[in-house]
Order: structure tokens, then sequence, then C-alpha cells
């Protein structure tokens, strides 16, 4: 899948470094210029829905796992493969304090006619629910433009915002 960018978190000495690697899946589900995103409450960013592949798991099933997981997303389909987002940042899990994360992004499409816009119940992991996550059908543009404010002015941002502005933007360019 074609790199759309690496990233390197600037306080970081990968020579001394002990590195966790991780691959996700994102999903990027469209109606028109609306997209199906996940905010978080906690660092007030939008998101794709997707996130780690379980051993064994392929991308595109660990992909739809996680979109109906998150979303509650019905019917949902991976359409194409749009591109790979790669970053190393701090981690403090796994006996490792810095994460090597491969984000392969996804076309996705779910159907529409179903439950509220094509979405049921989520099924929310514990720390999702701390963190106050939930699935909206937003405005591409209106996402983006929050994202750059929060970057701007939130001083407890998520690590994740970066990688997510820099997608939803992508995705613009090339999708709309």
């Amino acid at each position: 899948m074609r790199l759309l960018k690496s990233t390197q978190a600037a306080n970081l000495n990968l020579k001394q470094a002990k590195i966790f690697y991780r691959q996700a899946a994102r999903a990027i589900v469209l109606s028109g210029e609306d997209i199906l995103l996940l905010y978080t409450q906690k660092y007030r960013d939008y998101g794709l829905p997707g996130g780690g592949v379980d051993k064994g798991e392929s991308l595109e099933v660990g992909l739809i796992r996680e979109l109906q997981e998150e979303t509650g997303a019905i019917a949902a389909k991976v359409l194409a493969p749009f591109g790979r987002y790669e970053e190393y940042r701090s981690w403090f899990r796994e006996g490792a304090n810095v994460v090597h994360m491969d984000s392969y992004c996804y076309l996705c499409e779910i159907d529409m006619s179903l439950g509220e816009r094509g979405l049921g119940e989520p099924r929310l992991e514990a720390h999702e629910i701390k963190n106050g996550m939930r699935p909206e059908w937003i405005n591409i543009h209106q996402a983006i433009a929050h994202n750059e404010e929060i970057q701007r002015t939130f001083a407890n941002k998520g690590q994740s915002i970066d990688r997510e502005t820099f997608l939803l933007k992508r995705i613009v360019e090339e999708l709309l």
C-alpha cells in the first residue's frame, strides 16, 4: 500500500528505544461531504474509526471488526486501499517506550438504508467509553477545521490528532 506520510515525534531517540510494532486499520466511510468519524471528548478531536489488528487477523477483517465495534456500522464492506500512515511516537505498554505504528487506511461503505444512517449500537471498550468516544457523521471540512482549532489551542491534545487531520485533508484532496 502506498505510503502517505512517515512521522517521528521530535523527542524520540530511536537508537535507544524499545520499539513495539503495531498494525492498525482505519476506515474511510463517506456520504457526499459527510464522513463517519469518532469524536473523543477527552481530547476533543475527530478521527477515523479503526484500530489495532489482532494477531492472526488480516487488515481487512480487523478493519471491519473495529468499524463495527466502534460505530455499530451495519453491512460494512472494504472497497479499496487508500494509503498507509507510518509513525513513531511515545508508548508505555508491552515493555516498550516507542510504538512504530502503520495505519492502513481503506475506503469502505456501509448500508445506509439500515439503522440510523447505516449505524446500529457500537460496542465500545471500557477505555473508549471513559474517554467519551462516540461515532458521528460530520461534514469533513467542519471536522478538519475543528481539529485544527484543537491543535492550536488545546494543551491536552491526543497523540493521534496530527495523523487524523493529515488523513482528513488527503481524503478531501483525493476523494472529494
